[in-house]
């Protein structure tokens, strides 16, 4: 994982909550829903959010499962990480913490029904191999859960490009100090594949029997989901 990404996120880690929120207008939030579920988690569910950050997702994925289910949040920065605790504790969520590489899971093969990673491959440095990992640890017919940024095209996709371009790395720099940090997120989006150019990455991955990609909001996020062979 590279270490200028680590250094990036650790960075920005105390004013993360706040940026996300502002910056997204919340719609992040109905994002993880989305990705919860289709993800097909249920009652007694065990689920790894794998770059967790602050956890978000992974208390969405807790709710799901309630207290039969359990829930492993990991992520490779701890400054991310150490506010996840706090976040859990408040909401009475009992979630599991760690520090942990994507594309070098500490867990045995399929330890999970579930395992999800939320604008976090774009990240590692292999993103196939990232898939591939995230499969390892999942059980036979159970999902693996990418939800990231697109390209969305048209009138919108011209306006989000501006906003994406201008608008989010002022407001992110302004609110974190890292200006840096808000144009890197938004270029790497902007280069990383998607949609169906992203389920080809899943497929040469080789451990997925079956691939489907969800738009939300005009293709500006897309939730991907594999089923493990």
């Amino acid at each position: 994982m590279s270490a200028e990404v680590q250094r990036m996120f650790s960075s920005i880690a105390t004013r993360y909550d706040v940026t996300n929120e502002v910056l997204s207008l919340g719609i992040h939030r109905l994002w993880r829903r989305a990705a919860v579920r289709l993800s097909g988690a249920r009652e007694g569910s065990a689920v790894l959010d794998c770059a967790t950050g602050t956890g978000d997702l992974a208390l969405a994925f807790k709710r799901k499962v309630g207290g039969s289910g359990r829930v492993v949040g990991t992520d490779f920065c701890k400054e991310m990480l150490d506010h996840a605790p706090a976040k859990a504790a408040r909401e009475g969520l009992p979630v599991e913490f760690q520090v942990a590489d994507a594309m070098a899971l500490p867990f045995a093969d399929a330890s999970f029904d579930v395992a999800s990673i939320a604008f976090g491959i774009r990240n590692v440095d292999d993103p196939v191999k990232c898939l591939k990992e995230m499969a390892r640890v999942v059980r036979p017919g159970g999902r693996v859960v990418v939800l990231e940024f697109g390209q969305p095209t048209g009138l919108f996709g011209g306006l989000f490009r501006l906003y994406s371009k201008v608008i989010m790395p002022t407001i992110g720099g302004l609110l974190t100090g890292n200006r840096a940090a808000y144009e890197y997120l938004p270029r790497t989006s902007a280069a990383f594949p998607a949609g169906e150019k992203f389920l080809s990455l899943m497929e040469q991955s080789g451990s997925y029997k079956e691939r489907v990609a969800h738009s939300m909001t005009f293709g500006t996020s897309y939730v991907y989901v594999g089923t493990v062979r």
